[in-house]
């Protein structure tokens, strides 16, 4: 049961951090991460930005988890190259981070919480982006406009350009290289015959990681070595988190089973009674609340199975709280480190480069930035889903 629930999720996922470990290993990351540097023409402003730019696009690419593990590492190596300070290092890694959450919101297999909800509730894909499309460009526009006037400070003015290797001193395998970019359009258009032919999109994820597995092995002479290249990458995938995933499926049923629910049912019936507006507002704030506390994925199940069992509910008002559920589970969760799973690999993978940040800093940093960026995005919704229904 649980399995039925988060198995093409967690496949899909599982395959696009093989894919971006493989292209990570490849120095494809690393290659990129020097050509913004370059782009950045030695202007700290310019580089954040597209710092922002390429994270939004890794995000619908690789998910955000993904993008979490690889990009963030890449981006921190190259800032480091670059001598940039501890709090000039934060403020572009958060701002990645964040940025890649929010972007996520687009398309349902940008992030597993997405998937797993589409699913769950059989949301059609194309309904999905026409609702969520205007919301995450408002999301988007916010978060930009907050991180930076915040960070603003923190960014060098210029940075020394004849620090940094060439961009092609970073590829270590030049056919991966090559091919990578064929195999990620191919990725993308292969989502959509999913979608068409009614087949888990995992499959699609799954071949292309690996082919992408394949073409990296061949360099390794013998079995022996490519059984080792193999398990060396499997040893680098978070298998704790993907174990975690389940674990809190589990745990979501058991509060369900206690009754969660049908309390969570009576005070989401209230809201739908208060307009679309403050339904929309009060399903977010009430998701950011409890994934917060309990982490979003157990509580993407409780709210979305309470919603579904409110009686006598108008149409326009249950999508909007469905939609309004999803946000504050994705960017509400952000408020603590137990609250979303990329947020905890992104500590992680800062801890792992010497970037310690500890939880009473990071929570009153997210709260001051996420929750303005979290009012308007549910505002957003509870504006356009009356046209686009209309």
């Amino acid at each position: 049961m649980v399995w039925a629930r988060v198995g093409n999720a967690t496949f899909t996922l599982i395959s696009l951090i093989i894919l971006a470990l493989s292209l990570g290993q490849a120095g494809w990351f690393r290659w990129l991460a020097l050509h913004i540097a370059n782009w950045g023409c030695g202007r700290g402003h310019l580089l954040f930005s597209l710092v922002i730019l390429v994270g939004m696009l890794l995000s619908n690419v690789f998910t955000n988890v993904a993008t979490t593990i690889v990009w963030t590492a890449a981006v921190m190596e190259i800032l480091r190259l670059l001598g940039f300070s501890a709090k000039a290092t934060l403020a572009f890694v958060f701002t990645s981070g964040f940025i890649t959450d929010a972007a996520s919101l687009l398309l349902p297999m940008s992030n597993p919480v997405n998937l797993i909800y589409v699913d769950y509730l059989q949301i059609s894909w194309l309904r999905y982006v026409m609702v969520m499309l205007p919301v995450t460009v408002a999301t988007i526009a916010t978060s930009i406009i907050i991180l930076w006037f915040y960070f603003e400070p923190q960014i060098p003015l210029t940075y020394n350009l004849a620090r940094l290797p060439p961009p092609n001193r970073a590829i270590r395998d030049s056919l991966i290289f090559k091919l990578s970019f064929p195999i990620l359009g191919l990725l993308l258009i292969g989502y959509l015959f999913a979608k068409v032919l009614n087949f888990p999109i995992a499959w699609i994820a799954a071949m292309a990681a690996l082919v992408m597995v394949a073409l990296a092995a061949r360099s390794f002479n013998g079995r022996a070595s490519r059984l080792s290249y193999i398990l060396h990458l499997a040893r680098q995938l978070p298998w704790r988190i993907i174990l975690l995933i389940l674990v809190l499926f589990l745990f979501g049923i058991g509060l369900d089973n206690l009754g969660i629910t049908a309390l969570l049912s009576q005070r989401l019936e209230i809201l739908s009674n208060w307009g679309l507006t403050l339904a929309a507002s009060g399903s977010g704030f009430l998701a950011t609340f409890l994934a917060s506390v309990l982490n979003n994925l157990p509580t993407l199940l409780l709210n979305a199975k309470a919603i579904e069992s409110i009686n006598d509910i108008d149409t326009a008002v249950k999508e909007v709280m469905i939609y309004g559920n999803l946000i504050g589970c994705n960017l509400g969760a952000k408020i603590t480190p137990l609250g979303s799973l990329s947020t905890l690999l992104w500590l992680n993978v800062l801890a792992f480069r010497g970037l310690q940040i500890s939880w009473v800093y990071y929570i009153r940093l997210t709260f001051i930035l996420t929750m303005p960026v979290l009012f308007v995005s549910l505002l957003s919704l509870a504006i356009w889903l009356p046209w686009l229904i209309a």
